[in-house]
Formats: C-alpha cells, structure tokens, sequence
C-alpha cells in the first residue's frame, strides 16, 4: 500500500501525485444489465473533458474501469484489483446492487471509499456499520414509500400486487411500498412475488399477479426484467396501474422493446431531468449537458444513463475539490459527508444535495413522474418519505 506522501501542505494517499489522480470504477460492460454501461462510459468521457480542461486543482483524474458482467464474484475479483495491484485513490459509481455488496465489506476491511455507489440499497446508507461506503441516487425504501403514499392517497382503495427481485434491492422495495400504504398494506397488498435475476423470463408470474385480482403493479424490476413485465401485462390483456422503478425508466433501452404503447400511463419518481421531455429543451443545464454528449460522446443515447453517469461525475468533481491537497482516502470520504445544498443543472428544481456524518443519502427527495407515450412528464409537488 503506499504511503501518504506530504509535500509542504499536501497529503496524498494512494493514487494520488502532484499530477494524477487514480478513481477505480466497476461497470456491466457485458451480461444482462449491459445497457448500464453508459453510465460507465459518461464518466469516462465526463473525467476525459475534464483532464483536457486542465484536470482539478491540476491534476489529472486516470479513471480506470473494468467489467465485471453483472455477476458478483467478478466484481470481488475487479475491486481487489483496483486497490491493490492499481492503487485507487477510491472507488466510484460501481454499478449494481448485488456487486456492490458483495465488494463492501472488503471495501470497508481496507478502509477505501466506495462512494456514490449505483445502486439504492439501504445498505449503502449506513454510516454506522460502513463508513467508507456512500449511495448516491434515492434509496429504494424511500422510492418504493413514496409510490405507496400516491397509491394510498386515491380515491378508492387499491388492490396492490409487487413483483421485486430477489435481492436487496427488491427487498428493500417492497420494505418500502409496505411502509407507504401504512396500515392499508395489511389488505391492500393482495400479492408480492420475487424472482431470481438469473431467470430467462418472469412472464409466467405476471399471469400469477393478475389472478390476485391487483389493480395496481409496483414492477421492482431492472432491465430486460422491466421490460417483459411491462410487455407481459399488455399481452395478457391487464389494465392495472402501474409504478415502475426510477432505476428502469429508460425510453431506448427499457420502454421501446417493451411497446411504448404499453408504457403510456406508467408512473415512477424522478429527480433528474428527462433529455426527451421538451420542457426541458431551453432549460440550461440540459442544453449544457446536450453539448457535452454531442462532442463528446457523439451517437450514445440521451437517456437516463447518460445523464446518471453526467450528474455522478459532477459531484466526484465537487467532493475531490473540496479536499483541496489534503487527498487522502480519510479526507475523501469526510469531504463527501459534507456536502451542504449542491445544485446541478440537470436534477430537477428544487432537488438538493445534502450529506453529514451521520447522513449517507446524498438525494433523499423526488418527484412522480408519468410516460405519456414518449417522454416522462412530472407532476405533483417534491416528496420525501413520510
């Protein structure tokens, strides 16, 4: 491990030179959440424009990214790597909840962050029990409460089904919906049903769901899964309301293959702003983001990937200016826990970054938002669980 280096003022910890900066990153470049690696590759050219910017405070960001096809066991394998043979100063954005966890205790064992990890998992907002681990988007208990609160607040009473995957994601979602409908999830809850992210298809289940008689369908479900939920339920002819996971919400990659038709109506949460709603054409910071992939990432989608991995590398930017040349792991993660109402042109208005201490959850607020056949179109007021 090398050592902390102090010139003068400065302390560096590994990774760190007077002219570089090493940031480790885990992606699905391949296997079944492979249309994830966009977020991967914004950051990359996100750090890319920097550097060619004149890097921060001078130094360079060397962003070094592997693949690790979704599976856990692989991204153990790339996590070692990164900090003992590459000499990270940190980890970043790894994507996945079922990676990221499995790469935490290790993480926290060695005392590297793993910061504004890709994924909502309540785990990663636990200070207490690993400090060294930060989340970065909404947690999904808090996503999942909010969609429980919009359905409790109709004007009949909803028969709610869930289909989650078996893992802490789904978990967490459905801990969540149980905890918006209150009271009502004793009966309003009529079916929950998970499944297992190695399955070739959940559409059998979708069959089970609408015999529950359900109304409404919270889909806690990523990629291809989201998908063939939302296909499954137009082909059996279902009507229900449905809430989809902010996480799968992508018109290209998800909705399309899915019959933009059978999305229309599809209610999720947002807290970032839409590169295909037009409201937003005008809107600065999209026009800044606009030019960006344009130049920089010419022909990859606008799309909520993109715009993930852009807002994600903003705020690494932000927290490694706030150390200053105090760039060790220690002042890393203290920095990153003092995040005090940052502001970026591409979270919706409103929405602010705060962290402390004893507070992991970056981004704890969000708006609903609803498919209207070709764009999301938010509504209502910013909600925070209650």
């Amino acid at each position: 491990m090398t050592a902390i280096v102090r010139a003068g003022d400065k302390m560096y910890g590994p990774g760190v030179t007077d002219a570089e900066i090493k940031i480790g990153n885990i992606a699905p470049y391949s296997g079944p959440a492979s249309a994830y690696s966009l977020v991967a590759k914004t950051e990359t050219a996100y750090f890319k424009m920097i550097n060619e910017n004149g890097g921060i405070n001078g130094r360079k960001i060397t962003f070094i990214s592997y693949d690790d096809g979704y599976s856990p066991p692989k991204a153990v394998e790339q996590a070692r790597k990164l900090v003992e043979s590459d000499e990270v100063l940190a980890l970043f954005g790894t994507i996945g909840t079922a990676s990221n966890s499995a790469i935490q205790p290790y993480m926290n064992r060695r005392k590297v962050p793993q910061l504004f990890v890709g994924s909502g998992a309540q785990r990663f907002a636990d200070p207490k029990r690993f400090p060294w681990t930060m989340g970065w988007a909404p947690n999904y208990q808090t996503e999942a409460a909010i969609y429980g609160q919009h359905i409790r607040s109709q004007d009949q009473p909803r028969k709610v089904a869930i289909i989650y995957q078996n893992d802490d994601f789904g978990r967490d979602f459905l801990a969540g919906l149980k905890k918006g409908l209150g009271e009502g999830a004793k009966t309003q809850l009529v079916a929950e049903v998970s499944f297992e992210t190695s399955s070739p298809t959940i559409a059998a289940t979708i069959v089970n769901l609408k015999a529950s008689g359900a109304d409404t369908l919270v889909i806690a479900a990523v990629t291809k899964f989201a998908t063939q939920a939302i296909r499954s339920v137009a082909e059996l002819g279902w009507k229900p309301a449905i809430y989809l996971t902010n996480v799968s919400i992508a018109v290209d990659n998800i909705l399309k293959p899915a019959g933009l038709e059978n999305a229309k109506g599809i209610i999720s949460a947002a807290y970032r702003k839409d590169p295909a709603d037009p409201a937003w054409n005008n809107d600065p910071g999209m026009q800044e983001f606009k030019a960006f992939m344009a130049k920089h990432l010419p022909g990859e989608g606008l799309n909520e990937q993109s715009v993930y991995g852009y807002l994600e590398s903003q705020l690494l930017v932000r927290t490694i200016q706030q150390c200053g040349d105090n760039l060790t792991r220690e002042n890393l993660m203290a920095q990153a826990a003092n995040l005090k109402e940052v502001e970026f042109g591409l979270l919706l208005p409103g929405i602010k970054i705060d962290t402390s201490a004893d507070d992991y959850s970056p981004i704890q607020q969000s708006q609903l938002t609803r498919f209207n056949g070709e764009s999301w179109e938010t509504f209502g007021p910013i909600m925070n669980e209650q």
